[in-house]
């Protein structure tokens, strides 16, 4: 276990205090674990009932008391057999400790009339938990996962004085007006329906249009760098998945339809496109001159990811992905890897994300071996080959074990949140095991059938999270040439409606211009006030004097007015904005 600086000390310790303070009020309530976390701390609590905000406000005020009361914090050990006995009215403590090793050290911390297993450390007394805050309550199912039971965790923060917990609520408030899932829906760009289900979101014209822009955007990017364009089935009999190995190893996330009991067909909808496109490849006999051979497609996927999981745009169980493969022979596996990078890499940059993301070398677990597919060597070898390429072109990476696909490493390109937390949004992945399954075969120089090397691969991710990222980065205030609506036309009187009609006319003739009127009878600075609200990147005012000039009043969202502009020089201007993707 890694070591714990003065803040993880005190967030742990925070999580003891916040524990004892539940237990005061709910006796009943059951203990799981509270760990320190990069934001503060949680703690998931078997409860009859969800926390109210009535009873979290009731929690931190009896952790203030527990705080005055100054409790030392001392730390004992227990033999595993009076271990046991101490924690046998909470079921979860018993668990971790018959997990224990034979030989290690089982140690509790006691508070007061409070205690709980745990190997610390912590701070001395309760009073050293000055600055904290609970911040909410939420489903988390014991250890992560859904066949478990789904306890309730409370999230908070603790810091080391008042100034960096005031400084962090400041902070944590200003995300909340950016988070996707609140600002998205007031501005319009998605909703969600209970009677169509959780993690289904329907996207509203102006989502649908932004999605629409990065799907022309991607697929035109990728036809340049050698991308072959598929169309393929969103379903597939079980036949397939059973070839791939996703029936054996991703069935639980896969939405199955008929009983493979019955005499009828079992078929299951597409959590991936791989084993899809490889009838492509299969389509007919291959040769060395036929590699690298790249498929793309914008694919619709579903997954059945757990009811506690999803969270707006970021985790649905229906979405969009710009997903590709590429087959290709040893030889020019490590350029198409690099290329595919780069490719990712451009998309970032231009979206102007590349800054805030990080990167993951996802590898198998050895100890977990039942969960993917091919030998020890395989992987050592699939492995290696990746840390040489990523070595080479020189990419700063964490490793994450356990996180590879069943069939092969991969490089996860990940990003924050507004509240910090990461999930990956591209990935790129090495697979030397898939194309025997499928008997996916080449003849090489020498006259030798060979199995090419697969690259799984994503350009831009998934649609609807990078739609989700880019709201939070902007606060909604789209780059022009992303923006569903780049110039709202305010004409200040009825009578000068016919002139802003014609300024409609030539905008929208140059093709690229999206625009809407404000033609309401209501006063200018309401007008104003209705289009700057909705994040549009330009206003064009007309009033008497624009008419006698030919003109227009150009009013932009971030600098306000600035000035009269002839209407081909404005097009000039915003088309500029648009072909070169300006980020301002």
């Amino acid at each position: 276990m890694a070591e714990m600086n003065e803040l993880q000390i005190l967030r742990h310790s925070a999580s003891h205090v916040m524990a004892q303070a539940v237990k005061r009020l709910f006796p009943e309530v059951k203990l799981a674990i509270g760990p320190a976390i990069d934001t503060g701390f949680y703690y998931d609590f078997d409860t009859p009932n969800p926390f109210s905000a009535e009873d979290l406000e009731k929690i931190e005020a009896e952790m203030k008391k527990i705080a005055k009361e100054n409790l030392k914090i001392e730390r004992f050990e227990l033999p595993r057999a009076e271990a046991l006995d101490l924690m046998k009215d909470e079921p979860y403590k018993v668990e971790l400790i018959n997990e224990l090793p034979e030989d290690e050290v089982i140690s509790f911390y006691k508070q007061g009339e409070f205690t709980d297993l745990c190997a610390g450390p912590h701070v001395n007394y309760t009073s050293k938990v000055k600055a904290y805050k609970i911040l909410s309550a939420t489903g988390a199912y014991w250890r992560g996962d859904e066949k478990n039971k789904m306890l309730q965790r409370i999230y908070a923060t603790a810091f080391l004085n008042k100034d960096d917990l005031e400084a962090f609520l400041k902070e944590r408030e200003e995300a909340r007006k950016r988070d996707h899932n609140k600002l998205g829906r007031e501005l319009e760009f998605f909703t969600t329906s209970d009677v169509i289900g959780q993690g289904l979101p329907i996207l509203l014209p102006k989502g649908a249009r932004v999605i629409q822009l990065l799907q022309r955007f991607v697929e035109d990017e990728e036809q340049k760098r050698g991308w072959l364009l598929t169309k393929t089935p969103l379903m597939a009999k079980s036949d397939l998945y059973k070839i791939s190995g996703h029936w054996d190893h991703y069935q639980d996330g896969m939405f199955v339809m008929g009983d493979e009991e019955s005499d009828k067909e079992v078929f299951a909808l597409r959590p991936m496109t791989c084993p899809f496109q490889y009838q492509a490849y299969l389509n007919r006999g291959r040769s060395y001159r036929d590699l690298p051979m790249r498929l793309n497609e914008t694919s619709t996927l579903f997954r059945n990811e757990a009811s506690g999981e999803m969270h707006g745009l970021i985790r649905v169980r229906q979405f969009t992905i710009s997903e590709g493969h590429l087959m290709c022979t040893p030889e020019q596996l490590e350029d198409e890897f690099k290329n595919c990078l780069e490719l990712a890499i451009y998309m970032l940059k231009t979206l102007g994300l590349y800054e805030d993301v990080s990167y993951r070398f996802s590898q198998w677990d050895p100890d977990d071996s039942e969960k993917y597919i091919g030998t020890p060597e395989q992987w050592d070898e699939a492995q290696g080959m990746m840390a040489k390429i990523l070595d080479h072109l020189e990419i700063p990476y964490k490793i994450g074990i356990g996180e590879a696909a069943f069939y092969g490493p991969k490089l996860d390109i990940q990003i924050k949140n507004v509240f910090g937390k990461e999930d990956t949004l591209i990935t790129i992945q090495i697979d030397q095991l898939l194309a025997k399954q499928f008997d996916m075969e080449y003849v090489d120089k020498d006259g030798t059938k060979k199995n090419p090397y697969i690259i799984h691969r994503t350009s831009i991710g998934c649609y609807e999270r990078t739609l989700a990222l880019l709201i939070e980065k902007y606060a909604g205030a789209f780059p022009v040439w992303l923006a569903p609506v780049q110039v709202k036309l305010l004409p200040i009187a009825d009578r000068h409606l016919d002139y802003i009609y014609e300024v409609k006319r030539k905008l929208e003739e140059s093709g690229i211009i999206r625009v809407e009127i404000d033609d309401r009878s209501e006063k200018i600075g309401y007008k104003i006030r209705e289009a700057q609200l909705e994040k549009v990147p330009y206003m064009l005012l007309v009033g008497d004097k624009d008419i006698e000039n030919n003109t227009v009043s150009i009013r932009d969202r971030r600098d306000g007015d600035i000035g009269s502009m002839a209407i081909e020089e404005f097009i000039a201007k915003i088309t500029e904005e648009v072909e070169k993707k300006i980020i301002k």
